[in-house]
């Protein structure tokens, strides 16, 4: 049983809707779950769906696209993924009885022997002529489960651990996703409802004045997803422009980015966002979404990893910092110690040399 302070730190989970496989070839389970995913594509776009989807994405950012489709399919309030074994071996949590496993794809690997020559990322040791690597030969239907439905050993912690509920940290967080944008970023008063923009021209990012500090962080970072994918530049002719999405495809692929990202830290956007993604669906083909879902994924993950780079940087320079002035701090007191002191023995020669006068 989960201890009470378990089953408190917990969220209340919702039941796996497992993906039911017929087949017990492997090869025809593999089409079976990749049909499935086709229409798991296309249902991810009614309204619901898609937010599930972008909330698993938040949690999950280095999954393939694929798996992230088949863990919001099945159980899209999973927060933390691990195998039956992986449970039991890496935390000491098993998986309760009865529970349905969340089906994904995993890779196959084979041992290769490949030529040293031929291999330009690893430099050879002395005398050796090949090298075992791992080749992708296929993939498998696996079963893994959601922290939520295992139990034992508690967790050291659960989840994201930054910035729940809020925008802790809120300077040096700011700063951190200030750092990862492409161009400048200044505040200034935005005339009309507009919270921000991106200017094509002259290559900045404009943030309005005076918003909250969610507003700004969620706006930052859309504006930033508009730099890194929807820029333009204006010295090359039309026809030698890259291939860009429709004006409102551009805006859901921003906004979805920075619904995924504020989720990843905690902070729920949804409310917000999703006014901007209600009925992109319609009139879409499967590989355009995918293409679409793909791009946000990938964006997603990189920008996470650049504001994680980003935050370590900023926080030890900050410790250090703090402790300058500690330093500094103790030096100035020892130093007013020390000239305390100083006048203290020198007031102290007066008095005696005075009660010397005195008595001549």
């Amino acid at each position: 049983m989960a201890s009470s302070v378990e089953q408190q730190s917990l969220p209340a989970s919702e039941p796996v809707r497992p993906i039911l496989l017929t087949s017990r070839n492997p090869t025809d389970k593999i089409k079976e779950l990749t049909d499935r995913l086709e229409e798991g594509i296309q249902e991810v776009f009614q309204s619901r769906k898609y937010q599930e989807y972008l909330q698993v994405m938040s949690k999950f950012y280095n999954y393939s696209f694929n798996n992230l489709i088949l863990i919001a399919m099945q159980k899209p309030d999973a927060s933390l993924i691990a195998g039956y074994s992986a449970w039991q071996k890496q935390f000491g949590r098993h998986v309760k009885k009865g529970e349905k496993g969340i089906k994904i794809l995993a890779p196959m690997f084979q041992k290769k022997k490949v030529d040293v020559d031929e291999k330009t990322v690893t430099e050879p040791t002395e005398g050796q002529t090949e090298e075992i690597e791992k080749v992708i030969t296929g993939f498998k239907v696996v079963s893994v489960f959601d922290v939520s439905q295992t139990e034992g050993k508690e967790l050291p912690s659960y989840g994201v651990d930054m910035l729940q509920g809020g925008v802790d940290d809120y300077p040096n967080f700011f700063q951190a996703i200030r750092e990862i944008a492409p161009v400048p970023v200044g505040f200034e008063d935005i005339p009309g409802e507009a919270h921000g923009y991106y200017h094509q021209t002259e290559k900045r990012i404009a943030i309005a004045e005076g918003m909250s500090e969610i507003q700004n962080v969620k706006t930052l970072l859309h504006e930033i997803a508009h730099a890194k994918l929807h820029d333009i530049d204006r010295d090359v002719p039309e026809e030698q422009q890259k291939n860009q999405p429709d004006r409102y495809t551009k805006e859901v692929q921003a906004e979805s980015i920075a619904y995924v990202i504020c989720q990843h830290y905690g902070m729920d956007t949804s409310e917000y966002s999703f006014a901007y993604i209600a009925g992109w669906s319609t009139d879409r083909e499967v590989p355009e979404l995918k293409a679409s879902l793909d791009t946000i994924r990938s964006t997603s993950r990189e920008m996470i990893t650049e504001i994680d780079q980003q935050l370590s940087i900023i926080r030890n320079y900050r410790k250090e910092e703090q402790v300058q002035k500690t330093e500094k701090g103790n030096c100035l007191e020892q130093n007013g110690m020390d000239i305390q002191n100083k006048d203290r023995r020198t007031m102290e020669g007066k008095e005696v040399v005075g009660r010397g006068l005195s008595i001549r």
